[in-house]
C-alpha cells in the first residue's frame, strides 16, 4: 500500500478502450482469467481504496487515478457485464472490477516514450499511401 493509503491493483490489460466509463463518477473492467493467484483480489478486498496508472503512449500522457474498487461477480450484475465485456476480444471473463473515481491526476509526460500500435502506424501512413496513389493515377492517365 502506498504511504497515501492507496495500493496499486493489477488488471491483464486487453484491447484499446477496454476500461469503460460507467457514469460521471464509475468507471471499470472485465477481469481475465489470469495466474490464479489473486493479489488484486484480495487488496480489493482488504483494502479498496486503488490507485491505477493509465498510459497513453502514443500522446506520451499518464493518468493517475485514485478510487474505491469493488468486486462484482459476473452473474451478479449481467447488464453491467454486457456493457463492459470487450466481446471482440479472445477472453475468459472472471469477474469485473468497479472503480468509484475520488482523484485522478495527469503526470508529466518527460519522461514517456511514445510507442505505436502496428494499426497507429498503419492509420498514420494511409493518408501518404493515398496520395502516392493518386499521383500514380495522375502518371498513368498522362502517360507518363
Amino acid at each position: 500500500m502506498g504511504e497515501n493509503g492507496f495500493p496499486y491493483i493489477q488488471h491483464r490489460g486487453g484491447p484499446k478502450g477496454f476500461v469503460k466509463v460507467i457514469d460521471k463518477e464509475t468507471i471499470g473492467f472485465v477481469d481475465f482469467t489470469g495466474n490464479r493467484q489473486y493479489i488484486s483480489v484480495g487488496n480489493i478486498q482488504t483494502h479498496p481504496q486503488v490507485s491505477l496508472i493509465l498510459v497513453d503512449y502514443p500522446r506520451r500522457t499518464r493518468l493517475k487515478i485514485y478510487a474505491e474498487a469493488k468486486i462484482v461477480e459476473l452473474t451478479d450484475n449481467p447488464a453491467l457485464f454486457e456493457l463492459l465485456d470487450p466481446a471482440d476480444y479472445p477472453h475468459r471473463p472472471e469477474r469485473m472490477v468497479i472503480l468509484t473515481v475520488k482523484a485522478y491526476d495527469w503526470n508529466c509526460p518527460q519522461h514517456i516514450k511514445p510507442r505505436y500500435t502496428a494499426e497507429d502506424i498503419a492509420d498514420a501512413l494511409a493518408e501518404r499511401d493515398d496520395y502516392i496513389r493518386s499521383l500514380e493515377e495522375k502518371l498513368r492517365t498522362h502517360g507518363v
